[in-house]
């Protein structure tokens, strides 16, 4: 079922608004640090952020969820602000399977039974390996641009040249030229993606000040590389995750109930019906585009993102 959301013009938080404070917690191979809102015993809700952003994803939406009763966590992932690896050996994957089980270990370490898991680019990415693998904790699914479990079998199967041309960014990652770009220009890269990502989204220079300093973590380069390496096949994974991997591998369904969102106006991903990813989803799913929204639909569409998850908890 494919629906049109509503977007609003609300008044947006100021761009020198900031998620604080954060706290931080042991959780597998990282110590995570988080934004947490909301009453300790609602409803959990986990805020899962994608590259090249951070955790200011959701500047407007965890507020907005904690006021409704909700216990927010937006944690930093790998590679970004103070989140940090505990051990100096341990690779530094950027893997989907690693986004996973990071994830799960995160709700491990709080004690949360079940929550929904919302996401977008990366941080969809974990929500949908979250809820593929462990669907007994998740509450429900909000995912923008839908199944987003990545099929690397397929990945040198080339899209259609129109498709291939937003997608530049991955081959340059591709080569040590761009390892070295990422790693002297990691501003330059994140601010042209943004703009060519969320066309119709005007942030100002305080407001992606405030995302960027993220990219300052030293893992951040490796992490990145490695995730757009392995995807097309081209990296090893760290072997902690081999067996988790193998089922991803299978590209397994989604049986809890999900929200798809699609932004009309993502310069990387373009929006369609949902149909074609719908065999993914068993469990009841309700698809959505989102009006002029962009990429990094939580920070352009805050009410939008919040409905959904609202949506999820009162079914």
């Amino acid at each position: 079922m494919t629906e049109q959301a509503s977007a609003t013009s609300a008044l947006r938080a100021p761009s020198s608004k900031r998620l604080e404070p954060l706290r931080r917690v042991d959780a597998g191979v990282l110590n995570i640090a988080y934004y947490e809102a909301g009453p300790g015993d609602g409803p959990a809700v986990l805020l899962m952020h994608g590259f090249p952003y951070d955790i200011h994803a959701y500047v407007d939406v965890a507020p907005q969820l904690a006021a409704q009763g909700c216990r927010v966590i937006v944690p930093y992932l790998r590679g970004y602000g103070p989140t940090r690896f505990r051990d100096k050996t341990t690779p530094r994957s950027g893997e989907q399977a690693a986004m996973g089980a990071d994830l799960k270990a995160l709700i491990d370490a709080l004690g949360i039974e079940r929550a929904v898991f919302a996401g977008y680019d990366w941080g969809g990415r974990a929500a949908c390996v979250g809820a593929a693998l462990w669907p007994e904790r998740c509450i429900g699914l909000v995912s923008v641009n839908s199944y987003l479990i990545q099929d690397i079998a397929k990945a040198m199967v080339p899209a259609r040249p129109d498709r291939e041309v937003p997608l530049w960014y991955q081959y340059y990652f591709q080569l040590e030229r761009g390892r070295a770009g990422l790693a002297a220009n990691r501003r330059g890269i994140a601010k042209i993606l943004w703009q060519q990502w969320s066309p119709n989204w005007q942030f100002d220079d305080a407001c992606f000040e405030r995302t960027a300093l993220a990219h300052d973590n030293p893992d951040y380069v490796d992490v990145v590389i490695h995730s757009y390496r392995h995807r097309f096949g081209l990296a090893e994974g760290d072997p902690q995750y081999v067996e988790l991997q193998r089922k991803l591998a299978a590209q397994p369904s989604i049986t809890v109930p999900t929200i798809t969102l699609d932004g009309e106006g993502d310069g990387v991903i373009p929006a369609t019906d949902g149909s074609r990813s719908a065999p993914k989803f068993t469990g009841p799913r309700v698809h959505r585009i989102v009006p002029r929204a962009g990429h990094n639909l939580p920070q352009e569409e805050p009410e939008v993102f919040v409905a959904a998850v609202m949506e999820l908890i009162n079914e």
